[in-house]
């Protein structure tokens, strides 16, 4: 397996830090580490662990973290950063483009603020926004894209009436409907030149798509391989399904995806494929759990939420309790942006244990989008994606879904929020809102 690209915020600089005294919880799943210390150099991380007696390096400057929590910034595998499923159709038809894409900017800079300082964008951001984030040109988390997800005609991703109307988002270049083998290589080649760093498949229909639904199967088995084998002969990009019933969970699998996306009605034959492929599960619970009111969406939306969010309670938990490796993923859009840590106590709800729920959202993400050389965790050689909260999450982990938990951040070393003056000096987006 190769390793991804990595997209990088702009470097602090030469600069060393010392963070002293607090909890380390370091992304591995072991024990945590009661007065810890992290030194920081020009954004990675060159020690983790236990206090060390001396000072290692009295030219740094030092932060006393005492009483407060330290883990790894937070992966977010699963997200729609330019949608919102629930905004009123008028007044998305009524904005200019300019407004379209400057909410977007302040929706990816409130998803950092939530804690996440990488996600993976699966339809709707262009790699120019990923490009802006990298150039220090907007704030917000790295940034790993699939452009647009691929579907047959009718399915998932069809965004045309019965009377050929086209009512979806606006998809540039490459469009989303894939029927023959030669549309599968085409798109796929496509979507690789305009930077995807994941390809997105739905090999069944959905709950938020209104002329299908999450039992009729999407892109075949057939020509999920054929995506996968593109991509062996590239850089390797992982293969993400869209996958919701069981019959197209279980074609996703024997496909060769890297992860089942959504993965609501699995069952003991897909639990088993899983474990015997090493696929990862990314479960969406903030999407499959919330039932929104039934005034702010269609009426279609709101039967299915009704239906599905009872299948994927039962179901999900029961692939979480077989010990189905998962990474955290939140398909913001479908629920609200900017709560994403609300996933962990969701995790924890159908029955991952606290620590095993930070694991999903830092190292097992991290390695689904085979980023873990450099992130996902903290320890000597990683970059320095840090989360400091005065909550212990091993006892109250749903009170990280409140950004206000969350007091201060650090992207590669660079301290991006500080709600409480912790550190000398004030990062750019402190302060109220922050």
């Amino acid at each position: 397996m190769t390793t991804a690209r990595l997209p990088l915020t702009p470097s602090p600089g030469n600069t060393r830090m010392r963070l002293v005294g607090a909890t380390l919880i370091d992304g591995n799943g072991g024990e945590p580490v009661r007065d810890c210390e992290i030194a920081i150099e020009s954004g990675r991380i060159t020690y983790a662990g236990p206090r060390r007696l001396a000072d290692a390096d009295a030219d740094a400057t030092t932060v006393d973290l005492a009483g407060k929590t330290i883990l790894p910034g937070f992966i977010d595998s699963h997200v729609h950063l330019a949608l919102n499923l629930e905004a009123k159709p008028a007044k998305v038809l009524a904005q200019h483009p300019s407004e379209r894409i400057l909410e977007t900017a302040a929706t990816i800079r409130k998803t950092l603020m939530a804690g996440i300082t990488t996600a993976r964008d699966l339809a709707g951001l262009d790699a120019g926004y990923r490009d802006a984030i990298t150039a220090g040109t907007i704030v917000g988390p790295r940034m790993h894209l699939a452009i647009q997800a691929l579907s047959p005609t009718g399915g998932h991703t069809d965004h045309h009436l019965p009377n050929g109307t086209y009512v979806g988002p606006p998809f540039g270049e490459v469009g989303p409907i894939i029927d023959s083998d030669d549309d599968v290589r085409r798109t796929v080649r496509l979507l690789v030149r305009s930077g995807a760093d994941v390809i997105k498949v739905c090999t069944t229909g959905g709950v938020s798509s209104p002329s299908d639904t999450p039992h009729d199967l999407g892109v075949p088995e057939h020509h999920v391989r054929l995506i996968v084998e593109e991509m062996g002969r590239r850089q390797g990009q992982p293969v993400a399904a869209h996958a919701q019933g069981t019959a197209g969970i279980i074609e996703a699998i024997r496909g060769g995806v890297a992860s089942v996306e959504h993965g609501y009605e699995i069952d003991d034959e897909g639990i088993e494929l899983m474990l015997e492929h090493d696929t990862f599960l990314v479960p969406t619970l903030s999407s499959a759990l919330r039932v929104p009111s039934p005034d702010d969406v269609p009426g279609y939306l709101y039967e299915k939420k009704v239906r599905w969010s009872a299948i994927a309670r039962s179901h999900v938990a029961k692939a979480l309790q077989a010990g189905v490796k998962v990474a955290m993923g939140t398909d913001s859009a479908v629920c609200p942006h900017g709560v994403n840590l609300k996933e962990l106590g969701h995790l924890v709800e159908l029955g991952l244990a606290p620590m095993d729920a930070i694991v999903a959202g830092t190292r097992n993400a991290a390695a689904l989008m085979r980023l873990d050389e450099h992130i996902g965790t903290l320890e000597a050689g990683k970059l320095a994606d840090i989360v400091i909260t005065e909550i212990d999450p091993l006892t109250d982990i749903t009170a990280l879904a409140d950004p206000a938990t969350i007091g201060a951040i650090l992207q590669g070393g660079r301290l991006v929020k500080d709600l409480e003056g912790w550190f000398p000096g004030r990062p750019v987006e402190s302060g109220p809102g922050a």
